[in-house]
């Protein structure tokens, strides 16, 4: 009696796994943010060998604004289009293709004063244009794992979903100046950039091998996980389209304007923190190379903290309030928040409290971040790649302009005032949430609260 007992024992153990769902979504999210992590490596390694190649190359801190400043335009002007390709022909392959190509130009960067285009353009140009198309690579990125997050999680936790993959900012972030640095000193700056580029073709590799555009297609999801995806999403858009995107549907509406202007806003307050922070404290602050390192990575732990706590935030106001109030109200909790703090933080002559504070500033803008994404997701679901790569490129339209802009205040007037203006800049966002409403669907299906 006692064996057959334990036989049916294990038997209902198995029956109750096998009627558990699968969680391969949440792998598919944990890999986003991977992705997310490598992009903020690539993209933020420039800024931390920025003084070794500044000292180098003799060039001034407006050079080197113009140079970090490259990389966003590349990665700002093609937002558009890599959304449309993953919209068109699928995630997956579309984000294999872009990390390869942007981790050719990442390990192309330490090469730069040895190409031909040095000799064409000049050595600071040569620079600008491979960062440039590092960032072409780069601009599929985003809006791809925002499709991904349409396609495979429900309407009820996109807020969370989205502020996961963009909590590979912060990971990225904290770990940049650490490895950066730690190569740096050993050997040089030029194999930073070479170790980078090769840790993206695993990474390219991993994501080929395990992802599919649709949880329909995965090996590994159970039907209990598909019966959860696909009841908790409103239609299935899964599969890669063919339709042309109503591009006319979305110029006519008044919430993706309000959505795309706002992130332009939020997207130069952001930069300050991903080219200028680590030069900002070395040089005004007086912090040494290892010192600026690890209190440069602070406002990227804050990023990890408090992106999912904005992300779980919006979807409980949704929750509370409606789409349209709650997104809103997330918004404007994380950015009055975050304006304040980097008010403060710039006028703070205390070291050690000023880097508190902007940490804070910093984590409180990712907080407001995930709300913007979750809401173009809400507007379009079977578009979301195309938008959020329009939101995307006017985001980092003023992050293109943040580094060049905060030279030019910070050499004719002083640091506190740059800092100044991106606060005034992230409340500016905030403001233009008033004509934004979640709840609107702009491909005509309805109008949700």
């Amino acid at each position: 009696m006692t064996g057959h007992s334990s036989k049916r024992i294990d038997q209902s153990r198995s029956a109750a796994r096998d009627l558990r769902p699968t969680r391969v979504r949440w792998h598919i999210i944990s890999l986003l943010s991977i992705i997310t992590a490598l992009t903020y490596l690539d993209r933020l390694n420039l800024s931390i060998a920025g003084k070794a190649i500044q000292d180098e190359f003799a060039f001034s801190t407006q050079t080197m604004g113009w140079i970090l400043s490259a990389f966003v335009l590349g990665y700002a002007l093609f937002q558009v289009l890599g959304g449309w390709l993953g919209d068109r022909y699928g995630s997956r392959t579309i984000l294999t293709v872009a990390i390869l190509w942007w981790s050719a130009f990442t390990a192309a960067t330490a090469v730069s004063a040895c190409l031909p285009l040095a000799g064409w353009f000049g050595l600071a140009w040569s620079f600008a244009i491979v960062r440039f198309l590092l960032g072409v690579g780069e601009a599929a990125a985003f809006p791809n794992s925002n499709r991904m997050v349409a396609c495979w999680i429900g309407e009820t936790q996109r807020g969370v979903a989205n502020s996961l993959f963009l909590a590979g900012i912060g990971a990225g972030g904290v770990l940049t100046p650490l490895f950066i640095v730690a190569i740096m000193q050993r050997w040089g700056w030029r194999m930073s950039f070479y170790l980078c580029g090769l840790l993206g073709v695993v990474v390219a590799l991993v994501w080929h091998l395990y992802a599919t555009n649709r949880p329909e297609d995965h090996p590994r999801v159970n039907a209990q996980e598909l019966n959860l995806i696909l009841s908790s999403r409103a239609r299935d858009l899964s599969a890669p389209e063919r339709r042309s995107t109503p591009w006319g549907l979305i110029f006519s509406s008044g919430s993706v304007w309000g959505l795309v202007l706002s992130y332009f806003c939020l997207g130069y307050s952001a930069y300050i923190f991903y080219t200028w922070f680590f030069i900002y404290l070395v040089r005004e602050r007086g912090l040494t190379v290892t010192q600026g390192s690890l209190a440069g990575s602070t406002p990227f732990v804050a990023i990890v903290v408090f992106t999912p706590l904005g992300g779980w935030f919006s979807d409980r106001a949704v929750a509370r309030l409606g789409r349209h109030r709650g997104r809103q109200a997330a918004v404007w909790t994380g950015l009055v928040f975050s304006a304040a703090a980097l008010w403060a933080g710039g006028h703070t002559p205390n070291n050690t409290l000023a880097i508190l504070l902007l940490a804070l500033a910093a984590g409180f803008n990712l907080f407001a971040t995930a709300s913007w994404w979750a809401a173009s997701n809400d507007l379009t679901r079977n578009f979301s790649g195309s938008l959020s790569g329009l939101m995307n490129m006017f985001g980092n339209l003023g992050g293109w302009v943040s580094p060049i802009l905060t030279a030019h205040i910070a050499t004719r007037i002083s640091w506190t005032a740059a800092l100044d203006t991106a606060a005034l800049v992230m409340l500016a966002a905030g403001a233009l949430w008033i004509l934004v409403n979640a709840g609107d669907d702009i491909e005509g299906v309805g109008k949700v609260s």
